[in-house]
Order: structure tokens, then sequence, then C-alpha cells
């Protein structure tokens, strides 16, 4: 069941240069995404690490997973949190996600409605990448959408 890994990006919301670029891998165990943010002119740029998250569903209280941060960037831990538990409820599998993403160059800065509004994109598409893992029996009849 192991995929290879899968590169994406999105535009940052609220920015006229700067893009969200994700990878995303699944393995039959785990899903890993990593996250990180570039504008046109730091493309292949240096981007400074941010924070690394472990989650995993709590099969006692599947509506509650567990997380540890494995490396704390203060700016971007809450973020990288919260995706990382969102998938692992969702997939009902480990999840590790590291996340680098600056919203320095977003219309406002960074306000908090920007970071939420990059957070429904970002978990949008990689949830409609891991349908196959959310909706498992749906994908399998080929009735999912």
């Amino acid at each position: 069941m192991d995929h290879q890994p899968v590169s994406l990006s999105i535009p940052l919301p609220r920015s006229l240069d700067t893009r969200i670029y994700l990878q995303l891998t699944v393995k039959s165990r785990a899903v890993v995404l990593f996250l990180t943010t570039a504008s046109a002119e730091e493309t292949g740029a240096p981007t400074p690490l941010g924070s690394f998250v472990y989650a995993l569903p709590d099969r006692y209280n599947p509506d509650q997973p567990l997380s540890t941060p494995l490396c704390t960037v203060e700016p971007t831990i809450e973020l990288t949190t919260r995706l990382a538990k969102l998938l692992a409820k969702k997939t009902r599998l480990p999840t590790y996600v590291g996340n680098s993403m600056s919203f320095a160059s977003a219309g406002l800065g960074g306000t908090v409605e920007e970071e939420m509004e990059a957070f429904k994109q970002v978990a949008g598409l990689v949830l409609s990448k891991l349908q196959h893992l959310t909706n498992p029996v749906a994908a399998a009849n080929g009735t999912g959408p």
C-alpha cells in the first residue's frame, strides 16, 4: 500500500506570489506530510525548519487523537499539531507533519484568519488525496465522490 510521494502546491491565501508546497507520502502504516511556503524570488533558497509533530488515533477515544511534538518552533507548532491530529483522526493512521510555512507575505502579514484559511485549504487538498483512507468502503465500491 506504500505510495510514491506526491508533490503539490497551492497559492498562499491573500498573497500575490507566494505558494504553499506540500509533499504527501502514504505508507502502509503511516501518513507523512511536509509543508513549506516560498515566493517566486525565494524558490531554491533554503527555508528554515519548522515544527514536526507525530499524531496517532486514540483507539479508546477516536475523536481525540494523541499528539507529541518532535521538534517545536513557536510560530508553526499550533497549526502543525492541529493538522497532524486532523489527519490522524480522519485516516485512522499515525501521522507525521512537518511544517515550515511562513505567513509573513500574506496580505495582512499572517493574521489568525489568514492562517485558518490556509489550514482549511491545505486540509481540504490533503484529505482529497487521502480519500481512499478516509472513506475506504466508498473507495472500494467506487461510489466515493
